[in-house]
């Protein structure tokens, strides 16, 4: 059979090892997965189905370093995930049965109990009883931590093919954004981290869930199943009718040939690649002073980052060998042509390549450097912010009491001392009209609640302008650093005492956080503490690659901007009301999340459209959507503005059809009351309002416009020297 594609050149500078324990995988492998009934009468392999496939050899090249008993342990496990994804294919995608997917899937985290003493129910196919074996076999070495995040993995893997399979049911491919979140769960590769960690080392619980072990793990993953995509097109595309494959999104999205698409992909999986070694190398070892990690926790996350290596180089080997995938001419290590000593000097293109240079030849939407990212030239001139065509479905409506909390949120302001620091200033406060946003975003809200909520929404956006202008400019991250920490303080979750506040910001949060929590339980407070923590943090992650002069990786960049747009704040304002009538695991179910996703993507990149020209030519910014499209793709200002507003408008799209196709399903599936279902169908209108009032709010305040911009002075660095010294004090009541 023809190949739909040529195979791109792969970034992958890590020789792959193979285990010396081959042949005693291989042959246990074979032996367990028959004493499962996976083999002779399953309807799905027989013997030289999985001798074909040779997992052991996949396990062989991505754990070269672990003993026999672990890596045959381990090749269980891919056997077994294996068995369940063309089992789950025959029984239930093909015959496009939900119900019954649904059902099969909700049995199988009984066969994970976090305390292996669990009695676990009688298997009553392979695929549980494989699961049973395997974690009663695994779990006795790992630590409680490990056995809940690798359970978690696991049912992430298993539920998800739900989307999967009612994607398939309605013909329907995902965008970008939505599939790489997607594919991290239902390809699997958080679940291959876990076993990672099991070849190697435990990471330290402490820092499990931070932000440098959290990107190691999705680089890791986004690595393996992009480059699963491309090997795996033929076979699952135009064999199977697959429809999640980043390169048939690509395809769609772009509307551009295959080839193109999967140069496209491999651009993004070395993008992917570069992310996990800068992570390595520069935010590991800041996260262990910072945290105070021992040695031997440093050497376990060396271990493990080492591991996740090995996994990317071995696996690349098993897709160019297995029989499972088209893996023809391919361009790699091993390349047609010349051989031998300095004949590989041939391939011209492949050592650019390699070694991320700017001049490699491009790919039809531009290449990918790993010094490119390097080298924009802050403050270029660039006009007025060019709009897209906004698809926006929904009206704007407004609160009635606008004009009297435009009146309040000035006496506040300089109650709270943000407009005596040099940052802002009476006229910017006016001409930035944050209660327009407040009175879009909760129409319905009180005068006291309107008041509250215009309040955050300047304390947020003037943190957002204070750390860039006050330390950015200086270079002085120690400083930021030690803010950010002093901002947490001031947010007290059981009467701890408060610092003394030495600026507005500290002085306004304080404030802010009295009224707010007043009357929340414990849980509640904690989790908003988090949810400001989280964005007041992500400013010091623009603060890092400012002082690298770094534009962002496309993926890490649309990540982190939703915490610096603070959308998880956001989210806590918008469900302070809801009460318990709502389960908090149907907030954390993959469609809510889906669907705030969808509606904040959509929200921040209003955002990014309309601040161009106040951020590229004005600020010398990096981080905004037009710009790390211009810099990924090379392409022009006007090109990467219709490729972000596309994005905006297939992200509204998925809201949609989350909204009316998925939420429906989620109530059932949950058994949600009538009380609880009418509190979600609230906030599905919350997070519509969200959307049309930002855009209704950009639209008529003057902070963006080309005019505004040009009438005020920039790169003012204000000296808050004499401010510290000062005695701070408290907000006047």
């Amino acid at each position: 059979m023809t190949q739909p594609f040529q195979l791109p050149h792969f970034y992958m500078p890590y020789p792959a090892r193979l285990n010396p324990h081959l042949d005693e995988a291989r042959s246990h492998s074979t032996e367990w997965a028959r004493a499962m009934g996976m083999l002779e009468g399953s309807g799905i392999w027989e013997q030289t189905d999985l001798e074909a496939h040779d997992y052991g050899l996949l396990c062989a090249y991505t754990h070269p370093d672990c003993d026999g008993p672990a890596l045959s342990l381990i090749t269980d496990w891919y056997v077994w995930v294996f068995f369940f994804d063309d089992h789950f294919l025959e029984a239930f995608k093909r015959t496009q049965d939900r119900d019954a997917g649904k059902a099969h899937l909700d049995r199988l985290p009984l066969f994970m109990p976090t305390d292996p003493a669990t009695p676990v129910p009688e298997p009553e196919n392979p695929v549980e009883a494989g699961l049973a074996d395997l974690w009663a076999r695994t779990v006795p070495s790992m630590s409680p931590d490990w056995r809940r995040r690798f359970a978690v993995a696991t049912e992430h893997l298993l539920n998800e093919s739900l989307w999967e399979l009612s994607n398939i049911n309605e013909g329907r491919i995902s965008n970008p954004v939505e599939y790489i979140e997607m594919r991290r769960k239902v390809g699997g590769a958080p679940w291959s981290a876990g076993l990672v960690e099991f070849a190697t080392a435990e990471v330290p619980a402490a820092v499990a869930e931070s932000r440098p072990l959290r990107v190691l793990m999705e680089t890791f993953s986004d690595g393996v199943h992009l480059r699963n995509d491309l090997f795996s097109y033929q076979r699952e595309v135009e064999e199977e009718g697959e429809l999640s494959n980043g390169v048939l999104v690509l395809e769609t999205f772009f509307g551009c040939t295959t080839q193109e698409a999967a140069e496209t992909v491999n651009d993004i999986l070395t993008s992917r690649l570069h992310q996990f070694e800068h992570t390595a190398l520069t935010e590991v070892p800041a996260l262990a002073l910072d945290r105070g990690l021992t040695p031997d926790e440093v050497a376990a996350i060396g271990a493990y980052a080492k591991g996740l290596q090995d996994w990317q180089s071995g696996g690349h080997e098993w897709h160019m060998r297995s029989s499972r995938y088209m893996n023809k001419e391919v361009r790699s290590g091993q390349r047609p042509g010349p051989t031998g000593l300095g004949t590989s000097a041939a391939d011209v293109r492949a050592l650019l390549a390699d070694v991320g240079a700017v001049g490699a030849p491009p790919t039809p939407f531009g290449q990918w450097g790993r010094l490119r990212v390097y080298t924009h030239v802050p403050f270029q001139r660039v006009g007025p912010s060019r709009l897209p065509d906004f698809h926006m479905p929904y009206e704007l409506a407004l609160s009635p009491h606008l004009d009297g909390a435009r009146d309040r949120l000035t006496s506040w302001a300089h109650r709270a001392g943000i407009l005596q620091e040099g940052v802002w200033d009476e006229d910017k406060l006016l001409a930035y009209d944050l209660p327009l946003c407040a009175a879009g975003l909760d129409p319905d809200a009180t005068p006291e609640a309107l008041d509250l909520s215009s309040e955050w929404l300047a304390w947020g956006t003037y943190g957002d302008d204070y750390y860039p202008l006050v330390f950015g400019l200086r270079r002085d991250l120690a400083a930021a650093r030690e803010c950010t920490a002093r901002l947490s303080s001031c947010m007290p979750l059981d009467g701890e005492e408060l610092p003394v506040p030495a600026n507005g910001l500290e002085r306004g949060l304080i404030d802010l956080w009295a009224r707010t929590t007043a009357g929340m339980t414990p849980d509640q407070r904690s989790t908003l503490r988090a949810a400001v923590d989280t964005m007041t943090e992500s400013w010091l992650w623009e603060l890092s690659n400012q002082l690298q002069n770094r534009i962002p990786d496309p993926v890490d960049y649309l990540e982190m901007r939703r915490a610096t747009f603070g959308a998880d704040l956001t989210k806590n304002l918008c469900r302070m009301g809801h009460g318990p009538e709502v389960p908090p695991e149907v907030y954390r179910s993959g469609t809510v999340r889906a669907l705030e996703n969808a509606a904040i993507d959509y929200a921040m990149l209003i955002n990014d459209v309309f601040s161009y020209q106040k951020e590229i030519q004005y600020e010398g910014e990096i981080h905004n959507a037009v710009l790390v499209v211009q810099n990924f793709f090379g392409c022009d200002y006007p090109t990467a503005v219709r490729i972000v507003g596309d994005l905006m408008t297939q992200r509204m799209r998925q809201f949609q059809h989350v909204a009316e196709r998925e939420i429906p399903v989620l109530y059932d599936d949950f058994d949600l009351s009538k009380e609880a279902r009418a509190v979600m169908d609230g906030y599905v209108v919350d997070l519509q309002n969200y959307m049309s009032g930002i855009l209704n709010w950009h639209r008529g305040c003057h902070r963006y416009g080309a005019a505004d911009l040009a009438r005020r002075t920039h790169g003012f660095v204000p000296d808050l020297a004499s401010a510290v010294r000062l005695r701070p004090e408290p907000v006047p009541r």
